[in-house]
């Protein structure tokens, strides 16, 4: 997985606003009275997230499990020439050097994990190599969103360089929702090139987050909308939680 995705994510995600993204998570530091200097960032994906809060004077450490993904991340990073210690490791069994202040995991990276119990393996890492009252900030697809907006769904768009047809089956017994992803991509010498990639992403509920958290010594302080401060409505898409190491 993310192979080819590599190549084009970051024109998939190009309606992403990553400084709005970062503006969110500086107001959840300064809410919750944390002024962090090291942040973890797992999931990384082609590194924007990173960049961007590097770019705001944190030290960033950037770890995702495709070398596809961070190839693209460590260029991204030359070029906007900032520092970043990225690394190749799954976040499900991830090893650090030390401890950080701060530990995000976004776009819901966690709904790709399909296992609770392997959620459950992350917090416990999380808690592991978090610092005493540093923050674990973290973001779901709802159920409503995996379920309704998504499931069983075709979305697709046309371009001159990239065109993608997507694809979605919703599973209700295991709560999870597979995506089928067919892109086209423009070569060099004109012709159109496809590969297909197929994802799934996992339906998590609050309560068993919770949970998850309380067993592994992180408390939940808040539940949040998308990017705001507000309780999640009934039909929320991307619900925000901020935990924090006793």
């Amino acid at each position: 997985m993310y192979t080819r995705f590599a190549d084009i994510y970051d024109a998939l995600t190009h309606d992403i606003h990553y400084s709005r993204w970062a503006d969110y998570l500086q107001s959840a530091f300064l809410k919750f009275g944390v002024e962090p200097k090291l942040i973890l960032e797992l999931g990384c994906g082609t590194g924007s997230m990173a960049i961007e809060l590097s770019k705001r004077n944190y030290e960033v450490i950037a770890l995702d499990s495709s070398a596809d993904m961070l190839t693209r991340a460590y260029n991204k990073a030359l070029e906007n020439d900032v520092d970043i210690l990225f690394l190749n490791q799954d976040m499900r069994d991830f090893e650090l050097y030390g401890t950080v202040d701060i530990i995000i995991c976004l776009l819901d990276s966690l709904n790709y994990i399909t296992s609770l119990e392997e959620v459950k393996k992350i917090f416990r890492l999380v808690n592991n190599y978090l610092n005493p009252g540093g923050l674990f900030i973290f973001d779901i697809n709802s159920a409503y969103k995996l379920s309704h907006t998504l499931g069983n769904e075709v979305f697709y768009e046309l371009g001159e360089e990239i065109s993608w047809i997507w694809k979605n089956t919703y599973d209700p017994k295991r709560e999870i929702t597979t995506f089928d992803l067919t892109f086209f991509v423009k070569q060099k010498n004109g012709l159109y090139e496809r590969f297909d990639e197929i994802h799934e992403e996992k339906v998590y509920y609050s309560q068993q987050l919770i949970e998850a958290l309380e067993c592994n010594n992180l408390k939940l302080l808040g539940e949040y909308g998308d990017l705001t401060f507000n309780r999640p409505r009934a039909d929320e898409e991307r619900i925000f939680f901020i935990a924090q190491k006793a």
